[in-house]
């Protein structure tokens, strides 16, 4: 190697190390831009909706414009009014949720396991009857136009126990597993 290429490979070395420092500083503002950008992207995009509205602009809309925004069997049920042990239902809801803002944690007990679920009952908990105890149902907004019922199951595992006393031989047969 001839003394001339060692100081050209010097020299471009200088250079290379000069240039990037400024490029980076660069590239970083608008690195850090762009991930602003993808971080509010991001939150917008597990922000929850319901087709396309936030829960804010869900409570403020009126009954009409929410109904429209329900699957067919809900806009249908709606349409007719609701039955007078569902606007009860309503109310009690209402009642509590009034409470809840003044610090109270309300459980409110209900039958009526046929309500479809409104934006104005997120957050609450209701104990939907499910044929022998009260299920605590804590309304989400993942819930909204959903019935109360699917989240209260009438039905549990059968879970047999080994044979008693008094059965017959047949059925005191357990398979080894």
């Amino acid at each position: 190697m001839a003394p001339n290429e060692e100081s050209n490979e010097e020299q471009e070395k200088e250079l290379e190390e000069e240039e990037p420092s400024e490029e980076i500083v660069e590239e970083t503002e608008e690195e850090e831009g762009e991930k602003e950008l993808d971080a509010e992207a991001e939150l917008d995009r597990l922000r929850f909706k319901y087709r396309g509205h936030t829960l804010e602009e869900l409570r403020k809309m009126n009954m009409d414009q929410f109904i429209q925004l329900l699957p067919a069997r809900a806009r249908r049920s709606l349409k007719r009014g609701l039955p007078p042990r569902q606007k009860k239902l309503l109310e009690r809801l209402r009642r509590a949720y009034r409470a809840k803002k003044r610090g109270k944690d309300l459980l409110t007990k209900t039958h009526v396991r046929d309500m479809i679920i409104f934006p104005e009952m997120v957050g609450l908990k209701i104990g939907v009857y499910n044929g022998k105890e009260f299920v605590t149902v804590e309304i989400k907004p993942e819930m909204i136009s959903h019935y109360l019922g699917e989240f209260s199951l009438t039905r549990r595992r059968v879970q047999h126990g080994s044979p008693g006393i008094g059965a017959t031989r047949s059925s005191k047969y357990v398979p080894l597993k």
